[in-house]
């Protein structure tokens, strides 16, 4: 079974994610199959892409499959991983990308989200980042994304916490651009894809370029890159990231001792 399906109608295509048996977790083959979606969407020259799960879903996506992480030792989240290849395909995308939200959204789901250009959502939706809650440390693009999303206060709510942020709250605080009921959400989400459809895709293009460029634009140094790299390091190769994985596996709570 396909774990995407796609739909391209009046240069709008439409990914839909198709594991519900799995709740929609990003696996590295699900995720593989979202870049090469991406790719035939860019080849075609389709002016906006929405990404949704089904409707009636309760969970939009589970987040990454801890199940594929890998072992202590080795970055979890490094450039060339399916996710982190992902998301920059959404990123760069020559259209604007909407996510559809119906349901909950957990862990590299919320980064996906996120890093979508908009967010469009019912009132039944929520958003949780939880790699705390598996001893992961999580790498500089992924926290940039909610930097530019929510800002630093709510970033640090969300990463420490690790617990689920409401649909009201997350159009406040930015995540959503709007806010839905169930029964509009598909007609809201597709009309604007239309209005987006409808307006010069060049510019839209240089445009979506050009903000990208912007939110990644301030300098870090040598020793500031060097030192987070390290704790990075030290983070994932503890007996906190294996304690975190194996509680998860083992569906129990983590007994966590800071090393």
């Amino acid at each position: 079974m396909a774990l995407l399906l796609t739909d391209c109608i009046e240069q709008i295509g439409t990914i839909t994610l198709n594991n519900p048996e799995r709740r929609n977790c990003l696996s590295n083959a699900l995720l593989t199959e979202l870049v090469e979606a991406l790719a035939e969407f860019e080849r075609r020259r389709v002016r906006a892409v929405v990404i949704r799960a089904a409707s009636g879903s309760k969970v939009w996506s589970a987040g990454f499959n801890v199940r594929e992480l890998p072992d202590p030792g080795r970055e979890p989240l490094s450039y060339s991983d399916p996710l982190e290849r992902a998301l920059r395909a959404v990123e760069r995308f020559p259209a604007p990308v909407i996510a559809m939200i119906e349901g909950s959204v957990w862990g590299g789901a919320c980064d996906l989200v996120v890093t979508c250009d908009l967010a469009i959502g019912a009132p039944c939706a929520s958003f949780a980042i939880t790699p705390a809650k598996l001893g992961l440390p999580y790498n500089f693009s992924g926290i940039l994304h909610f930097l530019n999303v929510v800002g630093m206060r709510i970033a640090r709510e969300m990463f420490f916490t690790a617990q689920p942020i409401g649909a009201e709250r997350a159009l406040q605080i930015g995540i959503l651009n709007h806010l839905a009921p169930i029964d509009e959400l598909e007609s809201f989400t597709y009309s604007m894809a239309r209005q987006i459809a409808e307006n010069s895709p060049l510019a839209i293009t240089v445009i979506k370029e050009q903000l990208r460029i912007l939110g990644i634009s301030n300098p870090m140094g040598p020793e500031a890159f060097e030192r987070i790299e390290g704790l990075r390091r030290e983070a994932y190769a503890s007996s906190d990231y294996r304690e975190g994985k194996a509680a998860f596996l083992e569906k129990r709570k983590p007994r966590f001792r800071g090393e």
